[in-house]
């Protein structure tokens, strides 16, 4: 299928990888089997895709993968969960300067 998936892999040390992929058989492959002793993964290995979805355009693609990648450990596994009230409430700014935390 044409496109790219994004996919979020979890490592033996329990890290999250976030990349991107035409082939998602063959990157878990390369992440459990390849010789690349410089990549994140190499060292961490079993690693497992737990998490991937499909983009038909590329750069949708790897524009989403650069916010995942951005993206706090609570709300990936939120994504890996599914639970899209979760990033939500992950993305809401709770520090002492927030807009919210002023009253009117």
């Amino acid at each position: 299928m044409p496109g790219l998936y994004l996919y979020i892999a979890r490592c033996s040390d329990d890290s999250l990888y976030t990349g991107e992929t035409n082939d998602l058989e063959i990157r878990d492959w390369l992440h459990n089997c390849g010789d690349e002793k410089k990549s994140y993964t190499y060292s961490r290995r079993p690693v497992n895709i737990v998490f991937s979805d499909h983009f038909r355009d590329p750069s949708q693609a790897i524009l989403i993968e650069k916010q995942v990648k951005g993206w706090s450990r609570g709300k990936k596994e939120a994504l890996i969960r599914g639970d899209f009230e979760l990033i939500k409430e992950c993305a809401r700014c709770k520090n002492e300067t927030s807009h919210e935390n002023y009253s009117k």
